[in-house]
């Protein structure tokens, strides 16, 4: 008898710890060989499949950006950003990026090109860091943006791109001794921010992170929120930028998560990007190494890729947070093995990968462009 009852529970323990472990080691070697294999398949000389037209897979891959060019920084196409980065990268000086944000009146690309701004920022700063960080070898990794500060403290653009650069530094080590203190620096600036410009909604957006970072209480959150959408009530990235305090991760729950992401998509205007945002709550809650395709073909997420789609085929062609919405299905897609929707994303997006789920990895250009030679070579 104590034999018997030995073998259930070791069949228990094999059924409920040791088989899902094996499957998903199982699940993720399997997608690593076909990203292998697919990758293999775009380059050129290496079986012909084509970033051409929708369906077209004859000719050799040209279009295809490699890898160590994908820019870390953008989600996708913005000519004058990146010519403005490039200046500012030549020169060290922050006078082009600054008349750049001086022109941008719309508050999507205004809030997409900060975001942009202060993670170039927070990347050079990285690199130099890494590099040995001797100031007296060279100017500090994003001395420019410190420069900005100093030369044009009433600048409201240098407060909005310092104070989101700050939240990437604290986000990069939550665990630093310096987290909250550093967060707390990042809310001084966005007050000083939000009195510079008080009809700009970017100021509030930015502190949306910084309210999650800082546990701020549902009431104090939704204070912010609010002073958000008096001004910009459909604004796309800043749903993006609250959603996470709804998620299980941080201070809500699934039902939380999904309930603002449906709310929002319901009360969408015509054109708006908003019926997308349930697909990015879904996305926070998925299971880790999970790339079985019966997932992605079940109805949640079925629903929550279609809605999508319908954003994107019904929002205006330049809208600046489009980018976001084309990375997520692309992940979406392929793990559902919808390959030629997926290439279309890879059409619209190639060559950036400053968006999630990319974003959330340790080498984002890596693991985009396992998908997209997936999406291309269609297998």
């Amino acid at each position: 008898m104590e034999a018997l009852i030995l073998l259930i529970a070791l069949t228990a323990v094999f059924g409920v710890l040791v088989l899902p472990a094996l499957r998903r080691r199982r699940e993720r070697q399997e997608f690593e060989r076909a990203a292998a294999q697919a990758d293999a398949a775009t380059r050129p000389g290496g079986g012909g499949i084509s970033l051409g037209k929708a369906g077209d897979a004859a000719g050799p891959s040209a279009g295809l950006v490699p890898v160590d060019q994908l820019d870390l920084r953008l989600p996708g196409p913005d000519d004058a950003l990146v010519e403005a980065l490039d200046e500012v990268r030549a020169t060290g000086g922050w006078r082009p990026a600054g008349q750049l944000l001086a022109l941008t009146d719309d508050s999507e690309l205004r809030w997409q090109r900060v975001q942009s701004l202060a993670g170039a920022a927070a990347m050079e700063l990285a690199r130099w860091r890494a590099a040995g960080g001797d100031p007296e070898k060279g100017k500090p990794g994003a001395g420019w943006l410190r420069d900005w500060r100093t030369e044009e403290p009433s600048d409201p653009g240098g407060a909005q791109v310092y104070a989101q650069f700050l939240v990437w530094q604290a986000m990069a080590d939550p665990g630093a001794a310096e987290y909250r203190i550093v967060l707390e620096e990042a809310r001084t600036v966005c007050e000083e921010a939000a009195g510079l410009a008080p009809d700009d909604p970017v100021p509030h957006i930015v502190e949306l992170a910084i309210a999650r970072g800082l546990d701020y209480p549902r009431d104090e959150f939704d204070a912010v929120w609010r002073r958000v959408t008096e001004r910009e009530p459909q604004h796309m990235g800043a749903h993006l930028a609250a959603l996470p305090y709804f998620s299980e991760k941080w201070h809500g729950s699934r039902k939380d998560a999904e309930g603002f992401a449906a709310a929002a998509a319901g009360a969408a205007k015509p054109g708006s990007l908003l019926p997308a945002l349930p697909l990015f709550a879904v996305y926070d809650h998925l299971p880790d190494l999970q790339h079985s395709p019966g997932m992605y073909q079940g109805a949640v997420v079925m629903d929550a890729i279609e809605a999508a789609q319908f954003a994107l085929n019904n929002v205006r062609n330049d809208h600046p947070v489009q980018p976001h919405v084309h990375h997520l299905l692309l992940c979406f897609l392929v793990r559902a093995e919808r390959y030629p929707e997926a290439a279309e994303q890879v059409r619209a997006i190639d060559g950036y990968v400053g968006a999630i789920p990319w974003v959330d990895g340790e080498k984002p250009a890596a693991e985009y462009a396992a998908y997209r030679a997936i999406a291309i070579a269609g297998r």
